[in-house]
């Protein structure tokens, strides 16, 4: 027998653990080199990983859903098909089960429930073999907490490394942090796990304060079931960025006509260069940028009583995936003309689709864009993507009458191409007047956009 080890990989410097959402294949099932054999979901980014090495997948040893520090063997290859195939291979425990095969196990659809369903348990951390060097990985993964756990520590004078965390391989949540906030532990004592996962904070409730009102149960007749990694992040970011942010929004609506002639001249061209149509979100990418180094607050960051002003120029572009949101991030869009917009774009959005993005490629945005007009929405109020301070929402793009005065002063009704822009911006740092100016600006780059090349 010649077995090899399958390992939870590392997607990203930061990144201590990763959630196995899906195996792509069962035990006992042929792989190729770099074929796809399972799923998982990081704090960064949902990705499909492919096999080390042509051969039988023989062992899975971490199933869908469990939660695992990177580097833990999650399965085992058989790489010698002759000697799986003499019966060296299946050992007992290992046979493929309905998780195993790819999809949640099946459920009845409309099935009677009388309680929601008990919350599987943890799985079990692998176990770590500290360096002796002072930078054990132990240490290193419990420093590689969340953003917003290393951030409230900072703020409070807390050394993680000198805590033993409740999360997978002793990870310090942010749970672990509120004895400490409150007075009521010692720093290196670890506090008790929690008897019932933690409800999902209000968000008009201060960090750390739960809900308001008893958690709702089920009744008969209702389907029940648990979110999935990426829902549970999205829940806890948003709800962690109105916590934060002081959430302002203001609406405009903007002429798009003139982009729309434009457009249609370079459309063409633009994608027989580059093999993808050329729709409207490049010339508003284009006009944000210029925005941004008008009004550079509106590309900054808040670090305490800090602005940081971010000299690049990182465009956050928001992609409706069937299972949840993620957000790739065009960096240095300013570089780029119609055309390297149109391709990253694409690139983009369809490697987050397959599944197939770096955690690098959804890190460091300075501004965002998301466009629910697509799916028919005329205006919203988005929410801020932290540590960022503003986010722009673009409405439904269509053709609507409008009064225009001509060049003799009388007014006329014509029919132009518009939609509705939002920005959300934080209150903090950006006074409704700034806000207002910088969309003013956009609006009027966009209205006046040169007919240059691609």
């Amino acid at each position: 027998m010649a077995r090899m080890d399958v390992i939870m990989p590392q997607m990203g410097e930061s990144i201590a653990e990763g959630t196995l959402s899906r195996w792509l294949k069962a035990v006992g099932d042929e792989v190729k080199r770099d074929e796809p054999i399972f799923e998982i979901s990081t704090d960064k980014v949902d990705a499909e990983i492919p096999a080390p090495a042509a051969g039988i997948l023989a062992e899975i040893l971490v199933q869908q859903g469990q939660t695992v520090a990177v580097q833990t063997v999650v399965a085992r290859l058989e790489t010698d098909k002759a000697a799986f195939a003499a019966g060296a291979g299946v050992p007992a425990g290992a046979a493929p089960t309905a998780a195993a095969a790819g999809g949640p196990p099946p459920r009845s659809e409309g099935s009677a429930v009388s309680a929601p369903p008990s919350h599987p348990s943890a799985p079990t951390p692998a176990v770590l073999t500290p360096s002796g060097n002072g930078n054990s990985f132990e240490e290193r993964v419990r420093t590689r907490s969340s953003p917003l756990v290393r951030k409230i520590a900072a703020e409070h004078g807390l050394e993680i490394t000198a805590m033993q965390g409740s999360g997978v391989a002793g990870r310090v949540t942010k749970k672990d942090l509120l004895p400490y906030l409150a007075g009521g532990a010692k720093q290196g004592t670890a506090p008790a796990r929690a008897a019932t996962p933690p409800t999902m904070a209000s968000m008009h409730a201060p960090t750390g304060v739960e809900s308001h009102g008893p958690a709702p149960e089920a009744w008969p007749g209702d389907l029940v079931e648990p979110m999935t990694p990426m829902r549970q992040r999205i829940a806890q970011h948003m709800s962690q960025s109105r916590r934060t942010s002081a959430h302002v929004t203001s609406f405009f609506e903007i002429d798009l006509t003139r982009v729309a002639r434009i457009r249609a001249k370079q459309r063409a061209s633009i994608e027989a260069a580059t093999g993808y149509k050329l729709s409207y979100l490049p010339f508003i990418i284009s006009a944000v940028v210029e925005g941004l180094k008008k009004f550079p607050i509106m590309n900054a960051s808040v670090s305490g009583n800090n602005i940081i002003y971010r000299k690049q120029h990182n465009v956050g572009i928001a992609v409706a995936l069937d299972w949840g949101l993620i957000v790739p991030v065009i960096k240095n869009a300013g570089d780029l003309s119609l055309s390297g917009l149109t391709r990253a774009l694409n690139d983009l959005a369809g490697r987050a689709r397959a599944k197939k993005l770096d955690p690098r490629e959804v890190q460091d945005g300075t501004f965002t864009i998301t466009n629910p007009g697509i799916f028919g929405s005329l205006m919203g109020t988005p929410i801020i993507s932290q540590p960022q301070v503003a986010i722009l929402g673009v409405g439904a793009i269509e053709k609507r009458p409008k009064v225009i005065t001509g060049p003799d002063g009388e007014d006329t009704i014509a029919i132009r191409t518009c939609a509705f822009f939002s920005i959300s911006f934080d209150h903090r740092i950006i006074d409704g007047a700034v806000a207002d100016e910088f969309l003013a600006f956009v609006k009027n780059s966009l209205e006046s956009f040169p007919e240059t090349g691609n």
